[in-house]
């Protein structure tokens, strides 16, 4: 069962709520982000295969 009726109708809602000013202010404010935690070396695995890597 598709719900891209409903998925569509709830974008084109948000989209008419959407206040510009409101997202034009959040875009320009520098705000502040925590770092990033340190991984542990467990989870500092790589997503591709060293050997398999043809970039290098």
């Amino acid at each position: 069962m598709s719900n891209t009726n409903n998925d569509i109708s709830d974008i084109k809602k948000a989209a008419e709520q959407a206040d510009g000013q409101k997202i034009e202010q959040n875009l320009e404010d520098n705000k502040q982000v925590d770092a990033p935690e340190p991984l542990s070396e467990e989870e500092q695995t790589s997503f591709i295969d060293d050997e398999l890597r043809t970039d290098k």
